[in-house]
């Protein structure tokens, strides 16, 4: 799936969204995309529960 995450800016952020998401998905890939603030994401977890991590950490985000 691929989530936009408008706050996302700098490999600070990215870590902190790469733990959110692994917390919901231990085996989760993450692959950021800085410049188009986006995310593709590998994981058997819905997109609403991602979601809900996401903005849980401070990083609101939609499913594109």
């Amino acid at each position: 799936m691929k989530l936009h995450i408008p706050d996302m800016s700098c490999s600070h952020c990215v870590a902190t969204i790469e733990k959110a998401v692994k917390a919901a998905d231990p085996s989760a890939t993450v692959r950021p995309d800085l410049t188009a603030h986006t995310a593709e994401i590998e994981t058997s977890v819905s997109s609403a529960s991602l979601i809900a991590a996401l903005e849980g950490a401070g990083y609101p985000s939609t499913a594109l």
